[in-house]
């Protein structure tokens, strides 16, 4: 397959051609698809890791890469983080509990395309407070989302989701953004989930980025532990993310990790 060719702008952020957002649909599909096939194996008793082996073979077996195997020396096809892991969470034999909340982050790589998207689980009951805190961190990414199109800029995306968050009382994880890719797995820009409006790089068609707010029920300051991978909030309240990966379009955006099945959200059933 010919390397894209599209040109950068003067922040460095890729401009891709019309035809590259079918590779970009294509791997995001097939990881969308990941995530809604493994929402059966969410419950009381079932282990991290087995959910990460089974999305392993998922993988495999679509004839696809995974893009977090081998990356930086990380050994999984996924990250999953529980309860008030906010991100990069390592698969383990630990057992899920009931009420347990946890997000499941996939990547993949399909023709030199990635797909990149995340969302939340609940095993078992969802209680009232961390229903609360998923429902506000999804509503807060379309908040995100929304903000997408030529024009505006990076500021207004961060800022629609930190004003949603904040009138809720909850806050936004600063430590960790979203990116830009494509046929790479991390590119510019950084995509913060908080700032002022007009400020930063202005969108332009082409662009394709992650938007993946991080949500706490507490404050935002995380710390990350002795693995040098797992992110938890410093006051240990529940922390939730959803993820998207995105493309801007002549007027407004195309998501590419949309949900086959509906199943985007922990309460479709």
């Amino acid at each position: 397959m010919d390397k894209f060719e599209g040109r950068l702008t003067r922040d460095g952020i890729r401009i891709h051609n019309p035809s590259d957002f079918a590779g970009m649909h294509k791997a995001g599909a097939l990881a969308a698809r990941i995530l809604d096939d493994i929402a059966g194996m969410v419950e009381p008793g079932q282990t991290t890791e087995a959910i990460d082996a089974e999305i392993e073979r998922m993988v495999n077996d679509a004839g696809a890469k995974s893009a977090t195997i081998g990356y930086k020396g990380y050994q999984h096809a996924s990250c999953i983080s529980v309860n008030h892991v906010v991100c990069h969470g390592i698969p383990g034999p630990k057992t899920l509990k009931n009420g347990d909340i946890l997000n499941i982050d996939v990547t993949v790589i399909v023709d030199g395309w990635f797909g990149d998207t995340s969302r939340m689980y609940v095993a078992g009951s969802l209680s009232r407070k961390a229903e609360r805190l998923v429902q506000v961190t999804h509503d807060a990414l379309f908040k995100g989302i929304e903000a997408v199109k030529p024009g505006n800029t990076f500021g207004d995306i961060g800022h629609a989701i930190q004003a949603y968050v904040e009138a809720h009382r909850m806050s936004v994880v600063r430590d960790f953004c979203g990116h830009g890719l494509g046929q790479v797995f991390h590119a510019p820009p950084n995509v913060l989930h908080y700032g002022r409006p007009g400020t930063g790089p202005t969108l332009e068609e082409g662009m394709f980025f992650t938007i993946e707010p991080m949500v706490n029920l507490g404050r935002p300051e995380t710390k990350v532990l002795a693995d040098d991978w797992t992110a938890v909030t410093r006051d240990k309240s529940l922390s939730a993310q959803f993820e998207h990966s995105i493309g801007v379009t002549a007027d407004g955006f195309d998501i590419f990790t949309l949900s086959p099945g509906g199943k985007f959200h922990p309460t479709w059933a």
